[in-house]
């Protein structure tokens, strides 16, 4: 295994607790990484497997401690590009708590990446040695130059038999850079350009909607109700207008409050007829039986907590069948909603616990 994940990551900026940046501003501010791409590297490395992250970062010391913080949790930081024009992008999170939401504001604009050209990027050492590429529909929603790095980057990867993954990841803040194109047709313009060279999809229940076009029924995931035949729709859909598609995994979050949500997925695999889906985490019966999460810490980045256990799940021959990556990866993003930031600290260790029945929260002595 060798996994190579390619976007941007930005400075996050965050209130103590659950604080509201009015009540902090001026004062203190977390300062932690963050970023959909780079988190799942680090999800592969904190599980013991290897990934590399490739960037564009200007060069200065808020590169530099980036640079040092991903060798040592252990993703290979050889492929960050330091550029000589924009800046590191910035977000500001506010953690919700009951029924206030969580929210994210982005200062992002002109950010290194977001100006690079496809002609800056070095494809042949990014990928080489490379087994997975994995990528989100956070860059390409950047700015068009953006987009065509990510375009690059995948067509690259096909043309070298890499495995290519693909988090929907559709950000309606983002997506502003075509004048007179809305965020959801810009989306779904440049999203399908991509998904003929995407092997593996994961998305939540609006990504495949909002970026494919693609939509699941009779689901309503404030009220707690998910339609799961909808969802197995849902993967059929992409499936068959996406012929490279052999995976869609769909996580499915039931939203009561910020603090109370329910937590599981769905994974699909291609085959004969119309392939075979999974559903986890399950009970004894067998029967999907979402996780309860009450008490939630941070919930950002746990779309790519789970694409990071799966990804590892699937590159792993004991953890390898479809049912068992996929407790694998609802696991482990199960209990990256415990930690706060946008890295996932989990060991591999705590997430084989969780999935043997392990989620009492009981010391470990």
């Amino acid at each position: 295994m060798r996994v190579v994940t390619f976007g941007e990551v930005m400075l996050r900026l965050c209130p103590e607790e659950f604080l509201r940046l009015a009540q902090v501003l001026p004062g203190r501010l977390e300062a932690t990484f963050g970023g959909g791409e780079v988190n799942v590297a680090v999800s592969i490395a904190q599980q013991g497997g290897a990934s590399a992250y490739a960037t564009a970062l200007p060069d200065n010391p808020i590169t530099d401690a980036f640079i040092q913080q991903i060798r040592g949790l252990g993703v290979d930081p050889s492929l960050v590009q330091r550029s000589k024009q924009g800046r590191f992008g910035i977000y500001f999170v506010e953690n919700g708590a009951n029924q206030r939401a969580s929210t994210v504001t982005y200062d992002r604009d002109g950010s290194s990446i977001a100006l690079a050209k496809p002609a800056d990027f070095a494809w042949d050492k990014i990928l080489v040695g490379a087994t997975w590429l994995h990528i989100t529909g956070i860059t390409p929603a950047l700015s068009a130059s953006a987009a065509d790095s990510a375009l690059a980057i995948v067509q690259a990867a096909q043309e070298r038999k890499i495995t290519v993954s693909c988090d929907l990841n559709f950000r309606k803040k983002l997506w502003r850079w075509k004048p007179g194109v809305g965020p959801v047709d810009l989306a779904r313009e440049t999203m399908r350009k991509l998904m003929p060279y995407v092997n593996v999809v994961v998305a939540n229940e609006e990504d495949a909607d909002l970026s494919l076009g693609i939509q699941a029924h009779q689901s309503n995931v404030e009220a707690g109700h998910l339609d799961l035949d909808g969802y197995q729709h849902v993967a059929r859909e992409i499936v068959k207008q996406f012929s490279s598609v052999t995976h869609v995994a769909i996580t499915l979050r039931e939203s009561y409050s910020a603090s109370h949500n329910n937590w599981g997925a769905m994974l699909h695999v291609t085959g004969e007829g119309n392939g075979q889906s999974y559903f986890a985490p399950t009970n004894a019966q067998g029967e999907y039986e979402s996780y309860e999460m009450r008490n939630i810490v941070d919930r950002v980045g746990a779309g790519d907590s789970f694409a990071g256990g799966l990804i590892f799940a699937l590159n792993t021959p004991e953890l390898a069948a479809p049912q068992t990556a996929l407790q694998y990866a609802v696991a482990a993003s199960c209990l990256k909603h415990s930690i706060k930031g946008d890295f996932n600290f989990s060991s591999r260790s705590e997430i084989e616990a969780l999935m043997r029945g392990g989620g009492s929260g009981r010391v470990q002595r």
